[in-house]
């Protein structure tokens, strides 16, 4: 079966967005150095697109927000392993957290 990059309604998006990143991107987005534009493959400093999160974990296989330039070797080494993403963590706030509605000290009870 074809990756959904490939084929089907998401391929159009993901070209448009490679050339998009291609022209607006220099370096790699794993290793964090310069991509040398005029390498070919099979050359592994040749730049590729890469999938933030990889599609195999639940990403999108087109979006913009989820693409990046990259290395061949860098992206192979990566594979679909998730690297530099920033997972929020749910934040429980629990009642003593919460800012103070009422100044307590005041309070007097009626006597």
């Amino acid at each position: 079966m074809a990756r959904a990059d490939r084929s089907g309604p998401h391929r159009v998006a993901f070209e448009k967005n490679k050339k998009r990143i291609l022209k607006t991107e220099n370096t790699c987005g794993i290793c964090g150095k310069p991509v040398d534009k005029r390498l070919k493959s099979p050359d592994p400093m040749s730049p590729v697109i890469d999938h933030i999160v990889p599609v195999s974990k639940g990403g999108h296989p087109s979006a913009i927000e989820n693409l990046q330039l990259a290395h061949w070797t860098c992206n192979r080494q990566k594979s679909d392993k998730m690297f530099n993403v920033k997972q929020e963590e749910p934040k429980v706030i629990g009642n003593r957290n919460l800012p103070q509605s009422l100044n307590w000290a005041s309070y007097r009870s009626k006597k």
